[in-house]
């Protein structure tokens, strides 16, 4: 990497419909002249002049850089120009690896919000050797997966040992509440693991193992993990859970925390994530409703005839998603419980007031390049692959809690 890079960010697939979002998140904040220089990349110069027209004035000083997510050539070229790349090309499994490549090999920070387990896991295995040599710093996952949950838990756990001296080695996390809807990009990336493990069913290994992207010596495992699947009856809440679709990836991505913290949670530690739907027989009947509706649309996506049909006429098109006003109205809140080895339990609170994947995720994005690229030293976060509590941790919540509408509570 270039000694002195023109950039201090780059927006990678700005036109995308989260990039959108971030892009002027971006803009409201910084602008483009509060010495955060930065630009939007993307395949299509008139989309991203049109995009830049939008932002209103001033923004005609940001430069445009149109580069192809699969040619290596272009990639190099853009990590030459910049400290940090946030890219929004998902699927990530289609568009993202040669980017991922690119910076781990020129020593670029990376960071993106991907929830393709199976593709970390790739990038991990073909990358990570590279990017500790480079000093590129790849912090995939800074959207609502896994943001919430890995910064939720960080959270707790400061809170644990200050209190008590000790980590929560057993953590549960419970949506409280959640609105918002989804866009044609996150589900094309779902469509698109379907697609991967019809092709190699040796995938399906991966995407069931809580620990893949956490990976232990020989066949050990520190620790068995609860999975809510179908409705089932928390006692200590007092509430009945459901199945949570982001914990699939929320949990590897909580472990690999633990993992490169030095096993800072224990090495038993023990984390599920779940969706609260009340108590009573009310709460039972939308547990198992929403066990058999995510049950069965996963059991849908998984058969080819049953997937196009899926793609053609029910789910969003990539570039759709929920309007402006239904960010707005979206929120989410999380509830964490944990336990310490000797008893003792502490419980925190993350809420975000917009539409969690898209609203919240472009500043919560947004945020993670921008601490990416100013508050994290070299010497004590090196190259290689980090989550965002291990890479950004406390900087990030400071600014997730100044700038982006989240909130973390010790309750």
């Amino acid at each position: 990497m270039a000694a002195s890079p023109q950039f201090d960010l780059i927006v990678f697939g700005a036109t995308s419909f989260v990039g959108q979002i971030l892009t002027r998140h971006l803009f409201d904040r910084h602008g483009t002249d509060e010495g955060v220089r930065w630009a939007l990349a993307g395949r299509s110069e008139p989309k991203l002049a049109q995009l830049r027209a939008t932002l209103g004035a001033g923004a005609e000083a940001l430069q445009l850089i149109v580069a192809d997510a699969r040619n290596p050539e272009a990639m190099r070229d853009l990590c030459a120009q910049t400290r940090v790349v946030v890219s929004t090309v998902g699927p990530y499994a289609l568009y993202g690896s040669e980017l991922v490549a690119a910076c781990a090999a020129t020593g670029t920070d990376y960071c993106d919000l991907t929830g393709e387990v199976q593709w970390i896991h790739r990038m991990i295995a073909q990358h990570e050797a590279t990017a500790k040599a480079s000093g590129a710093r790849i912090v995939h996952c800074c959207g609502f997966d896994s943001i919430p949950s890995d910064l939720g838990v960080h959270h707790l756990q400061s809170a644990s040992r200050e209190r008590f001296g000790a980590p929560a080695e057993r953590v549960k996390l419970r949506i409280n509440a959640l609105r918002g809807g989804a866009s044609g990009g996150t589900v094309a990336s779902l469509m698109n693991v379907m697609k991967e493990v019809a092709a190699d069913p040796s995938l399906r290994g991966i995407l069931s193992d809580p620990y893949a992207l956490a990976p232990t010596e020989g066949d050990a495992r520190p620790a068995r993990q609860p999975n809510v699947q179908l409705g089932e009856f928390d006692a200590e809440i007092k509430a009945w859970l459901a199945p949570f679709v982001m914990a699939a990836i929320n949990t590897r991505i909580v472990h690999r925390s633990n993992l490169l913290s030095g096993f800072a949670y224990g090495q038993g530690f023990v984390y599920d994530e779940a969706l609260t739907t009340g108590p009573g027989l009310k709460g039972q009947f939308k547990a198992n409703a929403v066990a058999l509706a995510v049950g069965g649309f996963v059991g849908l996506s998984a058969l080819r005839p049953s997937r196009a049909l899926l793609e053609r006429f029910v789910v969003p098109k990539p570039g759709e998603g929920p309007s402006p006003e239904a960010q707005q109205k979206g929120y989410f809140d999380f509830r964490f419980y944990g336990r310490t080895a000797g008893g003792d339990t502490v419980v925190t609170k993350v809420t975000g007031d917009r539409d969690p994947g898209y609203g919240s995720t472009g500043k919560m994005l947004g945020e993670a390049a921008v601490c990416l690229a100013r508050d994290v030293d070299r010497s004590k976060v090196g190259g290689g692959f980090w989550t965002p509590a291990t890479a950004l941790g406390d900087a990030l919540i400071e600014r997730l809690v100044a700038h982006s509408g989240l909130t973390f509570e010790v309750l």
